[in-house]
């Protein structure tokens, strides 16, 4: 009896380990998958066609390039809203009532600076760590790292033109798909915590894969930092 349990438990983990993956780096291939975990393809194909089948994750086709030529474009593997159900939300229909209410006493501004207030405590823990790093890269590396470690399991990529924030999990998606304030307010948040203007390409509460969000190379002019006495920096 403890083989089968034993085996099955095994089973479970690795299917955990597949769907995490999907969540943390997806759209993502079969064969990126299998070589992240070190496991066979054959074996991923099956925790993915298992997570398919179960209406928890999702496919579409890879944008072709020219190294692929004519075949048939790559499969790319990535988790539904269901699928990201499985590592739980902050917020449930309770928070989406409650909101619902403060709309409907309060108006979009009570909503907003809910939503603001909300951040601001969000940014608050992590302020110290983030304005320790001068550059604006360093600065979203460790924006991204605050913020996986609030649930969001975030990453940044780097870009010709700047930096790109990607969260690939939002434990306030169920909520911010009804009140946009939410994503609006994280937007400023992040603006003011990185010292320049960003923009918000795309967002999970809107079906999107990911919450990206493009933070450029250089300053806003005019944001320059200033030292504790209001000077700016030597």
């Amino acid at each position: 009896m403890t083989g089968p349990a034993t085996s099955e438990q095994a089973d479970g983990r690795t299917r955990e380990s597949v769907a995490r993956l999907l969540l943390e780096h997806g759209p993502i291939t079969a064969v990126a998958v299998a070589e992240q975990l070190g496991i066979s393809s054959t074996a991923v194909r099956r925790h993915l066609d298992g997570l398919v089948a179960e209406g928890e994750a999702t496919t579409r086709d890879a944008p072709r390039t020219a190294s692929r030529g004519r075949g048939r474009p790559a499969k790319l593997f990535l988790l539904t809203e269901a699928g990201r159900a499985r590592f739980g939300h902050a917020y449930d229909d309770l928070a989406v009532a409650a909101l619902r209410f403060v709309a409907e006493n309060g108006g979009e501004q009570a909503v907003r600076e809910f939503a603001e207030r909300r951040m601001a405590t969000l940014v608050e823990r992590h302020r110290s760590k983030v304005l320790a790093k001068r550059e604006p890269s360093a600065r979203a590396a460790s924006l991204a790292a605050a913020l996986t470690s609030e649930g969001y399991a975030a990453s940044t990529q780097h870009l010709g033109s700047g930096e790109q924030l990607c969260q690939h999990h939002c434990p306030v998606a169920h909520v911010a798909a009804e009140f946009p304030e939410l994503c609006e307010a994280e937007t400023a948040a992040f603006a003011d915590l990185l010292g320049t203007h960003v923009q918000r390409l795309a967002t999970i509460a809107r079906g999107d894969a990911a919450c990206t969000t493009h933070v450029p190379a250089q300053k806003q002019a005019g944001r320059q930092e200033q030292t504790p006495d209001g000077g700016k920096p030597a």
